[in-house]
């Protein structure tokens, strides 16, 4: 019975909560634009983060907190995810997306929707590799990378900030995975699992 009512509770939120709304549409809507174009528009994220603002400034006890919640989770999911686009692993339209993700739901729920992507994520990546047969070259590629964070780390060498796109197995539209995970996390914080 509980589980019925946190259900209706969902429903509910979803129902009335109009800036979730508007996130889940505004993240079906990249994904299907990452899919198709390979290309997240900008008049999505920024129109995105614009919202997120103005409706968490109003929509806040105070207007101060809303705007530091918003700010505070557009800053988290920006400094999160720049470093794999200067690495060129992921596009800027990825990385501007997880920042409009933040100015939604904040800097804490921010962190867990990053950590929900990075797993549906990964299983997109093993799925594609193993669909494209290329999952040894894929293992290879992260070992490879692994090995280079660390010798980076250890002899304070910077990373060269290019990828070999030769022994890339293929691009992933990662907006998707920001998508499925960004709901999710939102899903299980609403039904209470985290």
């Amino acid at each position: 019975m509980q589980e019925f009512n946190a259900v209706l509770d969902l429903l509910a939120m979803l129902a009335s909560d109009f800036r979730m709304g508007g996130l889940f549409v505004l993240l079906v809507m990249a994904a299907v634009s990452d899919v198709r174009f390979y290309r997240i528009p900008n008049w999505l994220t920024f129109g995105g983060m614009v919202f997120a603002i103005i409706y968490g400034t109003f929509a806040a006890r105070t207007p101060m907190t809303g705007v530091q919640n918003a700010l505070g989770g557009l800053g988290t999911g920006l400094a999160i995810m720049l470093p794999f686009y200067v690495l060129g692993i992921m596009g800027a339209g990825d990385v501007k997306l997880m920042a409009m993700v933040g100015a939604f739901i904040g800097p804490y729920q921010t962190l867990q929707a990053i950590l929900f992507t990075c797993i549906v994520g990964g299983f997109a990546a093993v799925t594609v590799a193993i669909h494209r047969r290329r999952l040894g070259h894929m293992l290879a590629n992260v070992k490879g990378a692994a090995q280079g964070i660390v010798v980076s780390g250890i002899a304070g060498i910077r990373p060269s900030g290019t990828i070999d796109t030769r022994q890339s197995i293929g691009k992933l539209p990662y907006g998707i995975c920001i998508c499925v995970g960004t709901i999710a996390q939102v899903l299980a914080h609403q039904l209470g699992f985290v």
